[in-house]
């Protein structure tokens, strides 16, 4: 991870921006002076709570279905790190790096809100195990995303308690006791409630969430690049992109995908080659060329409604029970995921409608009775040469994957905990097939753009559009342009990467100015 500074974390909400520079970039983190104040006095008022004869959930009880029992003072340390222990039961393949780190900011921000109840050295312990790089080790699966992301969660607050495995800064997989010792961290022996603290939130949902939205906000610009590219090369109109055709139906993601693709298809030699109607006979467009402003729009805005779900979160302080300011502690249901649960498979659907209309256009490419002059598959010689034929079956088969995960995990629930838990939200399983639909979309896009760039190519003499051109350069530098089959899985590796690392947006951008 490349160094990207230090975030301050204390009460008030962290950024986006935040989240993606800690998670992604490996900045550091630093408990400001406000956070410290605010978690030393909840501590206070647990102290006092423990000290009662009066059972408080979490400090004196036991947990979930066995709330009811009371524990005796000498054994509540063991009953914190018997919480950790015994939840720290996550199965199946390792989450990747930046997810952990945006799950750790996170919870690490509900401490500095001072409505949990840690002691400070706690939050410093956390804060310090993000600053040195340490990853605890979170399965895949876990998390029923309610009463927090318990199971990934708890596999960071083992490491906290010097337990289980983590990778150091390198990568390397190492125990959670010898990384914190190169680190200089101290293992926190967990007092009253604070093992239940670290681990009742949405954390990890809300971290898939944040950096999800990230992802699409770029992969949203890229589809109305790659739909340009195609409207341009299949010799597609742009004045159905015009404002005040937009503004008939006033959404404003369509207005501003519609602005986009105008930007990017301007000053076109191939678009102005058939502008007069001797030169046009089509009356209008496919619907996969014609409506993607629609398309692309409706996902924009969906992604803004996530986007504020994603920031009343940020401003949440997520645990049972809950410190408030008056000093009470009291038990709640604001560890219930379904907030981020709906909109995680919202987005879900988003990416496998705009990767469907992607995976239509390439495929009209490829048919010589729909792609208006150009060669069968965009083959060399075809019949001999294939072309591009099975990269558009590589596609389909990313977007039937991707309606499958766009099936809703939020309306399934299962039990738990002895049907004290009898309602769950499956948060942490939508931002996990979420992951996947994003990926889905970013190679959907990738090989769109590869067969639009090379249909452009074919169109020669007639010159594309500056935007569209400057990304068809940016391909041909690694990315050879038409000619007899080649291995084709590398070029499309290649694209994806350009995508994925937002060079196809920047090369537009470079001509047009930030899209929107």
């Amino acid at each position: 991870m490349r160094d990207n500074g230090v975030v301050n974390v204390g009460p008030e909400p962290l950024s986006f921006a935040d989240v993606v520079k800690v998670a992604r970039g490996g900045a550091a983190v630093r408990l400001t002076e406000d956070a410290v104040a605010a978690i030393a006095a909840a501590r206070q008022r647990v102290e006092e709570l423990a000290e009662s004869p009066v059972p408080a959930y979490g400090i004196s009880t036991g947990f979930g279905a066995l709330a009811t029992r009371h524990i005796d003072p000498a054994l509540r340390a063991q009953l914190q790190r018997s919480l950790v222990r015994s939840h720290a039961a996550g199965s199946g393949p390792e989450v990747e790096t930046e997810v952990v780190r945006a799950l750790m900011l996170l919870r690490l921000h509900t401490l500095a809100t001072g409505h949990t109840g840690v002691r400070p050295t706690t939050a410093k312990a956390l804060a310090g195990l993000i600053s040195a790089g340490i990853t605890p080790i979170v399965h895949e699966y876990g998390s029923l995303g309610c009463s927090g992301d318990l199971a990934p969660l708890a596999h960071v607050a083992l490491a906290l308690m010097g337990e289980g495995s983590v990778r150091d800064r390198s990568g390397t997989v190492t125990s959670a006791s010898e990384a914190l010792k190169q680190a200089g961290i101290e293992p926190v022996e967990l007092a009253a409630k604070e093992g239940l603290a670290l681990i009742n939130g949405t954390d990890g949902m809300l971290g898939m969430l944040i950096l999800a939205i990230d992802d699409l906000t770029r992969l949203l610009k890229t589809a109305d690049i790659s739909a340009a590219m195609s409207v341009e090369a299949l010799l597609g109109t742009d004045r159905v992109f015009a404002p005040e055709l937009q503004a008939l139906r006033p959404h404003p993601g369509q207005a501003l995908a519609a602005a986009n693709m105008t930007k990017i298809l301007d000053r076109s030699g191939i678009m102005a080659s058939h502008r007069d109607p001797e030169n046009c006979t089509r009356v209008q467009d496919a619907y996969s060329l014609r409506c993607a402003p629609q398309v692309a729009g409706a996902a924009r805005d969906t992604v803004d409604h996530a986007a504020r779900v994603a920031t009343w979160e940020l401003a949440s302080a997520v645990d049972n029970p809950a410190v408030l300011a008056d000093g009470r502690v009291e038990s709640n249901g604001n560890f219930h995921g379904a907030p981020v649960a709906y909109v995680l498979d919202f987005l879900a659907v988003v990416a496998a409608d705009v990767a469907s209309m992607s995976e239509r256009r390439t495929d009209r490419f490829l048919d010589k009775a729909r792609n208006h002059g150009l060669p069968a598959f965009l083959a060399d010689d075809p019949g001999v040469d294939s072309g591009h034929m099975i990269a558009q079956y590589t596609q389909a088969a990313i977007v039937s994957e991707m309606k499958r995960l766009a099936a809703p995990a939020s309306v399934d629930s299962i039990p738990s905990s002895a049907m004290q838990e009898d309602h769950v939200s499956m948060g942490w399983g939508a931002a996990r097939k979420l992951r996947r639909s994003v990926d889905g979309l970013t190679r959907v896009l990738a090989v769109e753009i590869l067969t639009a760039a090379r249909a452009l190519d074919l169109r020669a003499p007639l010159t594309p559009a500056p935007a569209t051109a400057a990304v068809v350069a940016a391909l041909r530098e690694t990315i050879p342009g038409p000619g007899t089959d080649r291995y084709l899985a590398p070029e499309i590796e290649s694209a994806v990467r350009l995508v994925a690392d937002g060079v196809v947006v920047s090369a537009v951008e470079a001509v047009t100015g930030p899209l929107a």
